[in-house]
């Protein structure tokens, strides 16, 4: 399975990519986890930072380990949108009975934190342990599998979540013009890893990349019955890199 792979001379500081993350401005109906507050969703008013620096963690530790970038769709509620890590749920990201070691994730001595707030919850195990999302357990669990967890970086093709209007614990798809708007900090990410295959998770990143990254290649996306396609395609990747 071919893979594109990314050149480049200089990486930018992964600090000055999450403050700029922090400092771009968000398209109508799209929530930044990185920037803002959301009363009554968020824990409380430091969530953005926490998430901030939770990214920062992730990203820090695979700074020179990564070999593979995966790219997704976008921030979901039930993952990024409250960890601040693309495809990683908060039950995964504080070790939750997901069968992934919480400490895979960030840098050592860096404990993840919820930032979902308890009152928003759909149900007790919601209100006590966080959000779980069955994309991130399954990703994870193959990253592990197949020895990956450090050596690669999950992203999103588009950085914040898109939500349907007046439902901020809903998902969309993000409009090429959206993606299009934060082409530059999809850049900025890739400069950050040079020489690092990647290949999409998901027909819509392929979309957006192919134009110009012909050689990235899709995954099937583990939602909706596509666990069995995603772990034999992420085997087969692994096996080429």
């Amino acid at each position: 399975m071919a893979t594109a792979r990314r050149e480049g001379t200089t990486k930018p500081v992964i600090e000055e990519f999450v403050a700029a993350l922090r400092a771009a401005g968000t398209p109508e109906n799209c929530v930044n986890p990185y920037a803002g507050y959301q009363p009554g969703i968020d824990a409380h008013r430091r969530c953005d930072r926490v998430r901030a620096d939770q990214l920062v963690s992730y990203l820090n530790r695979r700074r020179d380990s990564a070999r593979l970038i995966l790219i997704a769709e976008a921030p979901g509620y039930q993952g990024a949108r409250f960890t601040g890590v693309p495809m990683t749920c908060e039950r995964t990201l504080l070790g939750w009975k997901t069968g992934v070691p919480s400490d895979l994730v960030l840098s050592g001595g860096h404990p993840g934190q919820r930032t979902s707030s308890p009152r928003m919850a759909r149900n007790r195990p919601e209100q006590e342990r966080g959000i779980t999302e069955p994309t991130s357990t399954i990703v994870w669990k193959e990253l592990v599998a197949q020895g990956m967890a450090d050596r690669t970086v999950l992203w999103n093709v588009f950085p914040f979540h898109p939500v349907r209007p007046g439902n901020p614990l809903s998902n969309r798809t993000p409009t090429p013009a959206e993606v299009q708007g934060a082409r530059g900090l999809l850049e900025m990410f890739l400069g950050a890893f040079p020489g690092c295959a990647v290949a999409c998770v998901g027909k819509t990143a392929l979309t957006h990349l192919a134009p110009d990254m012909p050689g990235a290649t899709a995954l099937r996306h583990p939602a909706n019955g596509g666990a069995g396609a995603f772990r034999r395609g992420f085997a087969a990747l692994v096996r080429g890199l």
